[in-house]
């Protein structure tokens, strides 16, 4: 079983059109979205839900007024103005460090754990996806990331699945390195924009970081020939290999309108670079 990751720099480069279309056209596989704090991947693969969980983590204070004596030593200890002059928490001021609770001696105040979103197990018309939604405002998305990649590669085992194939987080922060931890390569997607080998460069240090084999898709290339240059150039200087490049083309923003992965809505080329660049990751 081989995982595979599509990632970054940034967010709107095309993870999720790529991700789908791999999902369409690969055999004997299970589909992975973690992006947690947007996720999207489900709009194109409609999925069936099967299974809902809670997922709980990080704490907040909890007041209760039965044994507070309103000493004041909680408001005293915050750090975040939390606490109001009626010993009530603000639950979004709360950082959950647990101070209050410390120093409490009536122990009046309990760390109450946040429900923060819930992680799904669906069928799709492609195969099994595992996916997720953290809530408004909630943290700790690293920490959802790698329990939907751990459901994930318990299913591919249960199954014999030849891929995991996941649509990673943009970006460079805890989420992605809870999803390249462990895979077996990082499909890098960057695009010809001012930003974009400055953001391909970060996403291609960090999964470096982990030595994992590296794949770069340049998207819409055909829009800046000179960026595309330079993007080639580097990598090329680097020694990283470029597996594919798709020109624009709005059949592929028709494709999202219509819910239908890329490969199969697009009636031009794109279909057949995306296919190349799977068999290329293959």
């Amino acid at each position: 079983m081989k995982q595979i990751l599509i990632i970054s720099g940034k967010g709107g480069t095309g993870k999720t059109i790529l991700t789908a279309s791999f999902a369409a056209i690969s055999k004997n596989k299970v589909m992975v979205d973690c992006d947690v704090d947007a996720a999207d991947l489900h709009l194109i693969l409609h999925p069936n839900i099967k299974e809902r969980y809670d997922f709980k983590s990080g704490k907040t204070a909890v007041v209760n007024p039965i044994f507070c004596n309103k000493c004041g030593k909680c408001q005293e200890v915050c750090r975040f103005d939390a606490i109001s002059d009626a010993f009530l928490i603000d639950s979004i001021s709360c950082e959950g460090c647990g101070l209050c609770a410390q120093v409490c001696q009536s122990n009046a105040i309990i760390m109450k754990e946040n429900l923060s979103g819930e992680w799904y197990v669906s069928d799709t018309e492609y195969g099994p996806l595992v996916h997720a939604k953290l809530g408004i405002a909630e943290e700790n998305s690293g920490k959802l990331v790698a329990k939907v990649r751990q459901v994930a590669k318990e299913l591919a085992q249960k199954e014999n699945s030849d891929y995991v194939i996941i649509d990673g987080p943009p970006g460079i922060g805890c989420p992605v390195i809870a999803s390249l931890s462990g895979i077996d390569m990082a499909v890098i997607i960057t695009e010809p924009t001012l930003s974009g080998l400055h953001d391909l460069k970060r996403a291609i240090e960090i999964a470096l970081h982990f030595k994992i084999l590296i794949g770069i898709v340049i998207n819409k290339y055909d829009l800046n020939v000179d960026n595309t240059n330079k993007i080639e150039e580097f990598c090329k200087k680097t020694k990283i290999d470029i597996i594919g490049k798709i020109p624009f083309s709005k059949e592929v923003s028709k494709s999202i309108v219509n819910g239908i992965p890329a490969v199969l809505f697009c009636k031009n080329n794109i279909a057949e670079n995306i296919r190349n660049i799977w068999e290329k990751i293959k």
